[in-house]
């Protein structure tokens, strides 16, 4: 809903996650390796990003025959807004249940994430 206000309304929590892999620089087989999905749904998710003006592809300095795949300006601008909006709840959610308590779900949140992790979270937010 933040996001949203601040001029990105059709952007979702997938979006972010293929974002941020985006911005590691690639190939849409990269990507999706990255993403743990085809390179079809990698393709199919690029072609949207690219229609809502987030991502650009373009062909390889390298290797023409490879399409690269890299974050506009806007997409630039969401993936920092959002990560300001994700700072602000942070502190939001520490101050309704306490830094101790914060801390605990950050410290499971680490543990989730760790190898394999943002597969299994990637899959639930349907990517």
């Amino acid at each position: 809903m933040r996001l949203a206000d601040l001029g990105h309304p059709d952007l979702r929590p997938a979006h972010g996650i293929a974002m941020q892999m985006i911005s590691q620089g690639g190939s849409i087989t990269d990507l999706g390796r990255r993403l743990g999905v085809s390179k079809q749904a990698a393709s199919k998710t690029v072609a949207g990003l690219e229609k809502l003006g987030y991502v650009q592809r373009k062909a390889s300095a390298r290797d023409q025959r490879q399409i690269v795949v890299s974050l506009t300006a806007r997409g630039v601008e969401a993936l920092t807004l959002s990560g300001d909006i994700l700072n602000q709840l942070r502190d939001e959610w520490a101050a309704e249940v306490g830094e101790g308590d914060m801390a605990l779900v950050e410290d499971a949140l680490e543990k989730v994430g760790r190898p394999n992790g943002l597969d299994r979270i990637v899959g639930w937010l349907g990517a």
